[in-house]
């Protein structure tokens, strides 16, 4: 699929093949359209001249971007500055000389198109790069111009399957761009005119990949249904929800709390999990996860109406945005790669996160010692078929499985902060951790299985990194709701941020925690992380489906429960959220009847 969109990494997105170069011909040859070359004023000859060169350069520029390092955050940062500079000047430049370029050069909207697209992927792929969310609107301001002015109209004209799947590609990327940026309503129409661009590609040209452009209308698809609920309008319009975090999303901290001083700034983000609905190369775990340790994009200044690139002084102001890595389904060797990477280049006082939502990797028999690799862990890829269902088994049973990342894997990592999130079926092998470093360690893990009277949503994306994301969204699902009113929710969400509120400081003024818990939750993104998981584990361990040990998540160091889960007031406050629901009925009560 990949080699369709080009999105899953710089090596996919600038390899798109090297066909004939319109720059390779001469200038005589471009120019025979406007009459002999001779009566052509050597003004109008020297702009066809500068044209050639600027489009020339930047094809080379954009197509050397697949052979950057795709893990260290400074050797890319001085290429891709160039890479811009090229862009802006050509973008420029065929706005300034439009008609010379029509009337010499034969310049076709199309490939005007192109010039905007490729910005668009630029835009993109500096996102990925920086986690700095504002680039992705420039990167969607590019990419509805060339909608807006129907740059590839006249594509289906041509005879050239090639540049109709230019025109694909461009959808499918801009595609990932809005849903990135949670703009829904736009992501419906583009499926809708993809799909009838695919029909009408299929339906002229007889091509071996007509079933794998059908497969990316159905990822898509099934990536804008994941959500369990519905918010609704009155006029039962959708709302979209965003679960970025804003200025009043985290819980404020007390005057007097004593938390540590440590930043988020790097995070491993990585997806492989069977059969879980995924669009590009993100999975719908991957994508909740990656919004949860965003802040909401602003608009950049250079936005206009008309595109254009950023100069220089119009950049950003610097907001943090803990740097992120995305992999879907690597391998050991890659994950190991990254992980190094991220781990020497985090900046002092800093915490590097490593979100895991993988398939589990169970021990094949009992262990003589019980180490760090007795435990199993979680798959990376393999590269082979994996056996269906989320145990997987060795043939032979005397080795490990050597595809697992076990919890001693990231020993060595544990010299630095570490904050560590588990969504798998195996997720408590990482309970078996030790400290060996003293630095702050935590993991937060999933629950290893679900009630069966629970709706298996698995495949939309885990229950877990839901509560995660989207907490209210995950508690009206365990509830047994598939819509809600939008009034409704926003005064379920005020009471959701008295609940984090409340949160906080029981972990803060708690005697008993472990202190590791406390050194990480002066950062944001942490903190929410913190606390949402504490309301996730009260939710399930009230509720009354939810009656086994593995369906509760764990964490290491243990949480003190009767302090934090399990504190009265919490259960309180719990009870009082499904009432406002009117869903009080599928929670315990007797547990708090002494309050």
């Amino acid at each position: 699929m990949s080699h369709l969109l080009g999105l899953s990494d710089p090596a996919g997105a600038f390899s798109e093949p090297q066909r004939k170069k319109r720059v390779g011909l001469s200038l005589k040859e471009i120019m025979s359209s406007g009459g002999a070359e001779d009566d052509i004023p050597q003004g109008e000859r020297k702009t066809v001249t500068d044209f050639c060169y600027l489009l020339d350069k930047s094809k080379q520029l954009f197509n050397g971007l697949r052979d950057l390092p795709q893990y260290g955050q400074k050797q890319w940062q001085s290429y891709f500055g160039r890479t811009f500079d090229v862009y802006t000047k050509l973008w420029k430049f065929q706005q300034q000389h439009r008609q010379v370029l029509d009337n010499r050069y034969g310049l076709k909207r199309w490939q005007i198109g192109e010039i905007a697209s490729k910005i668009g992927q630029l835009y993109y792929h500096y996102y990925l790069r920086t986690s700095e969310t504002s680039y992705l609107n420039e990167a969607f301001s590019f990419y509805s111009a060339i909608r807006q002015r129907s740059y590839y109209s006249q594509v289906n004209k041509e005879d050239r399957p090639e540049l109709v799947v230019k025109k694909l590609r461009y959808y499918a990327r801009f595609i990932v761009v809005c849903l990135l940026l949670n703009k829904m309503d736009v992501v419906k129409d583009l499926v809708k005119e993809l799909s009838d661009e695919i029909e009408d590609y299929t339906h002229r040209f007889n091509t071996e990949d007509q079933v794998e452009w059908n497969l990316v209308l159905q990822e898509v698809a099934a990536f804008v249904e994941a959500d369990p609920v519905m918010v609704l309008n009155d006029d039962n319009t959708i709302v979209i929800t965003s679960n970025r975090l804003t200025e009043t999303g985290a819980p404020l901290l007390e005057q007097g709390m004593i938390v540590g001083q440590l930043t988020l700034a790097d995070a491993l983000i990585i997806g492989n999990c069977n059969n879980q609905v995924k669009f590009s190369e993100l999975t719908v775990d991957m994508f909740r996860m990656l919004q949860a340790l965003e802040r909401e994009p602003m608009n950049l200044a250079s936005q206009m109406n008309k595109p254009g690139m950023q100069e220089s002084t119009e950049k950003p102001a610097r907001r943090e945005n803990p740097h992120k890595y995305l992999l879907y389904k690597p391998t050991f060797s890659q994950l190991y790669s990254f992980l190094a990477a991220a781990f020497k280049e985090l900046p002092a006082n800093s915490v590097l996160l490593i979100y895991l939502s993988a398939t589990g990797v169970f021990p094949s028999g009992r262990s003589d010692s019980e180490g760090p690799y007795d435990f199993g862990g979680v798959l990376t890829n393999s590269n082979r078929d994996i056996i269906n269902g989320d145990a997987i088994h060795k043939r032979n049973q005397s080795y490990k499985e050597m595809h697992c990342l076990h919890p001693g894997d990231l020993y060595p990592f544990t010299r630095k902060p570490l904050f560590i999130i588990v969504d798998s079926s195996n997720s408590v092998a990482y309970k078996n951790f030790t400290n060996l470093f003293g630095q702050p360690l935590v993991c937060l893990l999933s629950p290893t299985a679900y009630p069966k009277a629970l709706q298996d949503q698995s495949q939309r994306g885990s229950l877990f990194t839901l509560f995660l994301n989207n907490p209210l969204m995950a508690f009206l699902f365990v509830s047994g709701l598939s819509s809600m009113r939008r009034g409704l929710w926003e005064k379920c969400q005020d009471y959701l941020r008295k609940i984090n509120r409340d949160i906080a400081q029981l972990l803060t003024h708690s005697r008993s925690i472990d202190q590791a818990f406390l050194q990480f939750f002066g950062d944001e993104f942490l903190r929410l992380l913190l606390t949402r998981f504490v309301f996730c584990s009260a939710t399930m361990r009230m509720h009354k489906i939810f009656r086994e040990t593995r369906n509760y998540p764990e964490s290491y160091p243990q949480l003190p429960r009767d302090e934090t889960v399990e504190n009265p007031h919490l259960q309180k406050h719990i009870l009082e959220l499904a009432s406002i629901l009117d869903v009080r009925n599928v929670f315990l009560e007797n547990t708090i009847d002494d309050y």
